[in-house]
């Protein structure tokens, strides 16, 4: 049965501690990755939670204590994974156009690097040479994802050292000695069709050819998760099959056996998530009905960033009529997280709420027009935990520095 959080539930929530509110539900993060493991069962797979998906530290600790690694794309999450529990040899650390410091202090701290570019691989190598096992990011040049904003894999992405440049590779890595035990891509977010994922390791198993040293392959990640009633979602356990069968097959022809890793983000977070906001104001023109709620894109951006959908429903007033509303924030902006949405009759002071809120919601929220970040609480065993304050106003001058 699929771990989900009731109405009341959720009323109850936001009558404890306040709206704008995340709400996190534990057991559903469990069963996305039961359901990642179950399907990857017959290969050496291994995970590790793209944790810029959601970086508070109970999250952060709930993943370790299942048993995943983390994926970190800048030193600091490298920091807040291990001060977590996470042990270097579970974190993988790929950031993209940064200064070498941040790829050194990634290497002091023991993780696994991952290196995206023919310039820090250059630097690294001189620097280092075989000493420290590093994983090269290959750009396959393949289009994935639902968004373009969100497809890393394409010829035009700033990700990745492009498949073309394999010659370029071999040289850097020949002339400096450098140890490469894994190569890695990712092409994009939202992915439907898991041949996408194939087409990709058919890539990475002939570029692995070159790399005898070689002990995984990274597909990165992309599983879609549904945002609405009848979307689709990527059909793990067929893609478990595939990469078994494609695995087992280059290990009878090569003659070695390597694991495979992925880089599950959204798919662990995204549904376990719930954004619950008030309704301010009914406000009808000449044309739409706006329903009016206690936030704006500060703290939930992916409608307005990527056109995303995400299914809305009323708490207070489930049973009422349905009416069509344009659901609209609070900020100086045009912040509309949906247009004509059909919902049980809005009122004002009802309580509303967004699903698949635990990815990239509070995450990428902010402070613009001076709008306060709201609280997150996890539901664990059926307990709510205040696991973020809601800030105050003296948030808003922290490390400002009044000098006039």
């Amino acid at each position: 049965m699929s771990q989900t959080l009731s109405r009341q539930q959720l009323v109850s929530l936001a009558e404890q501690f306040g709206t704008p509110l995340y709400v996190y539900h534990a057991e559903k993060i469990k069963e996305q990755y039961e359901t990642l493991s179950g399907a990857f069962s017959q290969v050496k797979a291994r995970f590790f939670y793209a944790c810029k998906a959601l970086t508070n530290i109970n999250i952060l600790k709930y993943i370790n204590r299942l048993g995943a690694g983390l994926d970190c794309v800048s030193i600091n999450e490298v920091q807040l994974g291990l001060r977590a529990g996470f042990t270097p040899d579970r974190i993988l650390f790929t950031p993209n156009c940064v200064d070498f410091d941040e790829i050194d202090a990634g290497r002091a701290l023991g993780v696994t690097l991952n290196i995206d570019n023919i310039s820090i691989l250059e630097q690294f190598g001189n620097r280092y040479g075989g000493s420290y096992p590093i994983c090269i990011r290959i750009n396959p040049h393949i289009m994935g994802g639902g968004n373009y904003k969100i497809s890393t894999g394409h010829i035009d992405s700033k990700f990745g050292i492009s498949v073309h440049q394999l010659r370029h590779i071999e040289r850097v890595v020949k002339t400096t000695g450098l140890h490469v035990k894994g190569l890695h891509m990712h092409t994009g977010s939202d992915i439907k069709d898991i041949n996408v994922f194939l087409a990709g390791l058919e890539v990475m198993f002939g570029i692995a050819e070159h790399f005898p040293a070689l002990d995984f392959i990274d597909l990165g990640s992309g599983f879609k998760v549904p945002y609405h009633e009848d979307d689709v979602r990527t059909d793990v356990a067929a893609l478990g099959e595939k990469v078994a069968e494609a695995f087992r097959q280059y290990e009878q022809e090569q003659g070695r056996s390597l694991e495979v890793w992925f880089e599950p983000g959204k798919f662990l977070v995204s549904e376990c998530g719930y954004f619950v906001v008030k309704c301010n104001v009914i406000k009808q023109t000449t044309a739409t009905v706006f329903a009016g709620v206690n936030s704006g894109f500060n703290h939930l951006i992916r409608p307005m960033m990527y056109e995303a959908y995400h299914r809305i429903g009323n708490l207070s007033n489930p049973d009422g009529a349905s009416r069509i509303y344009t659901v609209v924030g609070n900020i100086c902006e045009t912040d509309t997280f949906a247009w004509d949405r059909t919902l049980p009759e809005v009122r004002e002071g009802d309580y509303l709420v967004f699903y698949n809120a635990g990815a990239y919601g509070f995450e990428m929220s902010s402070n613009f027009n001076s709008r306060l970040k709201p609280a997150e609480v996890l539901v664990l065993d059926g307990e709510p935990h205040l696991i973020r304050k809601r800030d105050e106003f003296e948030d808003l001058l922290r490390n400002q520095l009044e000098v006039l």
